[in-house]
């Protein structure tokens, strides 16, 4: 088998459960948990915590095909750099957890495993320990097979040896800092973009203006976190958002979107690196105002949340990492054919015949692993008082707010599309609604009841990360 096939093929032949569905628990926790891997503190020592922070440029051309729409794309010319950060926290010299971002659209846990296995190796770092999120922009070169295209074969080697290098990097950067954390707000950028149309059909693309009112929640909070050296001046910045990452400010080109624009246009003025994760946004769009707009007002709240965050207590330092089985739905071809034909036929217009056979070819791949079970990772990273939970899909608000609401953690934050990708991961009344988010294909798959059966494991994760002492 290839190496395009076995890798970033969209469903690998091999073992139903694949390497990952034997995998134990993986705790990393720093401090004293039983029966948990568990590393000496030294936090008492003058130069300890300590940060580092790097960022490694992806390049790309115009040869490249785009992520993030239906049909393969090409674009000419980039605004921004597409990039790989990576920002490692210490408590210790063996005390170190690390958030990785990356502008892509998606990453599977094929094209991350060989970077973790280099991170484990030359930094010393379990894979349990290193949360990796795409920011999920639809303007970068793919590193995935969805809808009618695959992967770039040349960036996703590049990817896997940035991600690798960008961690490695900012190891060796590692100095003194302070912790600063804010709980910020941006609630004009996004909306929930599955609405109710006047004729039952839930919004995806086409005209909308008979939308009777939208069908789900959004999370607008804005978590940023950053770190200060003994001067004062700031080293590293990081914040999450969730509204899909569409939209570049200056045409059809490759770009990190208004998000990595944002974060570009701190950096400078903060001369800091920053970077951006993205929150749960299965359903949430930028619908109403400019990419530009949109840019604008995500510097702005990120500037508010700095100017009101108070310094951050990073311990306990705990990562966990912990397997989750699921299924690939069954299906009734003619139910799924007539629901992406009535909607696009009325809704599309020219264009139509083409996205329905995208469809139609996904179904027909599927048909024959319909009730297969798999297995990716959920993930918890605990600083303190807050917590990032990685979850390995395009996760909708109402499951993430779920999490939110229940978690033990006094602050928690969902990460989507993290260490994985699996799709979609919608919510019951989605299932019952309809619309693209569950049409079955190589974006949405997953059985119904996976969204409420993963909020469920998650919770468990939080309540054995929560038993941690202070």
């Amino acid at each position: 088998m290839n190496r395009a096939s076995s890798s970033r093929g969209f469903f690998p032949r091999g073992p139903v459960l694949g390497v990952l569905g034997f995998l134990p628990i993986v705790f990393v926790v720093f401090g004293n948990f039983p029966g948990a891997f568990a590393l000496e503190g030294k936090t008492g020592k003058a130069f300890y915590p300590a940060v580092g922070v790097a960022a490694v440029e992806l390049l790309a051309d115009d040869s490249m095909v785009i992520a993030g729409g239906i049909h393969p794309r090409f674009v000419r010319g980039q605004e921004g750099q597409l990039r790989v950060t990576a920002f490692l926290l210490a408590g210790s010299p063996t005390n170190k957890v690390a958030f990785v971002t990356c502008d892509v659209l998606m990453i599977t846990k094929e094209v991350l495993r060989p970077a973790l296995e280099r991170i484990e190796k030359e930094v010393g770092m379990p894979a349990a320990a290193v949360l990796v999120a795409p920011t999920h922009t639809h303007h970068a070169p793919s590193t995935v097979r969805v809808h009618g295209y695959g992967p770039e074969e040349a960036f996703c080697r590049q990817l896997e040896e940035a991600i690798a290098k960008a961690v490695a990097e900012a190891a060796r950067s590692l100095e003194p800092a302070t912790a600063f954390f804010a709980m910020g707000e941006e609630k004009t950028v996004g909306q929930n973009s599955r609405l109710l149309l006047s004729d039952g059909k839930i919004y995806w693309i086409g005209p909308r203006h008979d939308a009777v009112r939208p069908t789900g929640p959004v999370d607008t909070d804005l978590p940023v976190l950053f770190f200060r050296r003994a001067d004062g001046s700031m080293k590293a910045f990081f914040f999450a958002h969730a509204v899909h990452a569409i939209g570049t400010v200056s045409g059809n080109v490759r770009s990190p979107t208004f998000y990595g624009l944002a974060v570009q246009q701190l950096e400078k003025e903060w001369n800091a690196i920053g970077g951006y994760f993205p929150g749960p946004c299965g359903s949430t769009h930028r619908l109403d105002i400019t990419p530009v707009e949109a840019q604008e007002r995500i510097v702005s709240a990120v500037r508010q949340a700095v100017a009101a965050g108070q310094p951050w207590r990073l311990e306990p330092m705990v990562a966990v990492k912990r397997p989750f089985h699921y299924q690939i739905r069954y299906f009734d071809e003619q139910a799924e054919d007539q629901a992406v034909d009535s909607y696009c036929r009325s809704r599309v217009g020219e264009g139509a015949e083409a996205i329905i056979a995208v469809f139609r070819r996904m179904r027909r791949e599927l048909a024959p692993l319909q009730g297969e079970n798999r297995s990716t990772e959920i993930q918890a990273i605990r600083l303190g008082d807050l917590c990032f939970v990685g979850v390995p899909a395009e996760f909708f608000p109402s499951l993430a707010l779920e999490i939110k609401r229940r978690s033990p953690i006094p602050i928690t934050y969902v990460i989507e599309l993290a260490n994985d990708w699996i799709g979609y991961v919608p919510d019951a009344e989605a299932f019952d609604l309809g619309g693209y988010q569950v049409w079955t294909g190589f974006h949405s798959y997953v059985a119904r009841g996976t969204g409420e059966r993963l909020v469920e494991e998650v919770l468990q994760l939080l309540a054995e990360v929560a038993n941690v002492p202070n």
